[in-house]
């Protein structure tokens, strides 16, 4: 993204999300047809046949757990609601992004985002 102020720093590029650990989900998701990415949130969001499953924003994962699994992934390490605008999004989480050192820990995230976009109808 490039900043359009139009000011002498206005050729500047920068970055509002990780872009090594949105490299890292796009290697873990591989080439499958039915990924997309699309810029939403401030970030960039992968999603499995119009549904969002993660994201990155800023140096977090969002993952979309669905509500009934949001209690156990909040107990998980480095994880909080995802809360947007000052409301929480229900069945969203984020993972800081100091706990994915860990690929198989990262792997684990997206999976675990990508099985509940599964789960709904495609868009």
């Amino acid at each position: 993204m490039t900043s359009n102020t139009g000011s002498p720093d206005s050729e500047r590029t920068t970055m509002a999300y990780d872009e090594g650990l949105a490299e890292r989900i796009r290697q873990r998701l591989g080439s499958d047809p039915d990924v997309t990415e699309r810029r939403m949130f401030g970030g960039i969001a992968f999603l499995y046949r119009g549904n969002m499953a993660v994201g990155v924003s800023g140096d977090d994962l969002m993952v979309r757990v669905g509500p009934d699994h949001t209690d156990a992934a909040l107990a998980r390490p480095g994880t909080r609601v995802f809360d947007m605008a000052g409301r929480p999004m229900r069945g969203w989480i984020l993972v800081a992004g100091t706990a994915l050192s860990e690929d198989d820990v990262l792997g684990e995230w997206v999976d675990e985002g990508r099985a509940f976009a599964v789960s709904l109808p495609p868009k």
